[in-house]
């Protein structure tokens, strides 16, 4: 019997686990010792957060960040086939969506290794739940373009699209540019455009509004360094 791999989300902040998680996500932590993970500090931290009886030097953590060789990651899912479990770890929220894990996911299931996604918080999902928008059809995009004529060209292909299909948009960006983005938003959509900007979910600083573009000119709310989501139906 092959061992498993099991999809482990994270919180999306300093909030306490089981906060945000069900308790089978505590449980299958306690089982497993074998972890794919980004930064091993990171993933020790939230280990020893939501177990905190863990034995740390048990622990085997194969990294999976931009430095790691696909040749080597290749062989991260070996030991499942001696019967072993292994647990893919996000920085944030759920693995495999907006993250690299995606990669495992798709060498589990070619090498016929059961893969069993837990439950979690996920900030794409939860802002789209809360915005007000189209849940019947949306889209995720990822981050823009950083150059800034190729941003606001991306941000109108965006509100066209969402006019020509009913979808809702969904995109991020880097924290520190958050305020950039907001600012090209206001000065590239049409007024009557709906924006709903989500920020720290699930954190006592939680922001999520939703307003026509226009009322967006009339305020000024604070993303600096905060993780935030950004969706647009037009």
């Amino acid at each position: 019997m092959f061992g498993k791999l099991y999809l482990i989300p994270t919180t999306l902040g300093d909030t306490e686990p089981l906060e945000v998680m069900p308790l089978s996500v505590k449980k299958i932590v306690e089982q497993i010792d074998y972890y794919i993970v980004e930064n091993e500090k990171s993933a020790r931290r939230f280990i020893k957060k939501i177990y905190p009886k863990k034995s740390q030097p048990s622990l085997q953590l194969m990294l999976l960040d931009k430095y790691a060789e696909e040749i080597e990651t290749r062989k991260y899912l070996e030991v499942c086939k001696e019967g072993i479990n292994v647990g893919l770890l996000s920085e944030a929220g759920v693995p495999a969506v907006a993250d690299p894990g995606a990669s495992i996911v798709k060498l589990a299931h070619e090498n016929n290794i059961q893969v069993v996604p837990l439950v979690g918080p996920s900030s794409i999902l939860m802002a789209m739940m809360s915005s007000g928008m189209n849940g019947q059809n949306f889209a995720f995009n990822g981050y823009l373009p950083i150059d800034k004529a190729d941003r606001k060209r991306a941000i109108k292909d965006l509100e066209r699209l969402s006019k020509d299909k009913n979808q809702s948009q969904i995109f991020i960006e880097t924290p520190y540019r958050n305020e950039k983005m907001f600012t090209d938003l206001k000065a590239t959509l049409t007024p009557s455009t709906n924006l709903c900007i989500a920020a720290d979910i699930t954190l006592p600083t939680e922001f999520i509004k939703t307003h026509t573009v226009q009322n967006w000119k009339k305020q000024s709310p604070d993303l600096h360094k905060k993780p935030a989501i950004f969706i647009i139906h037009k």
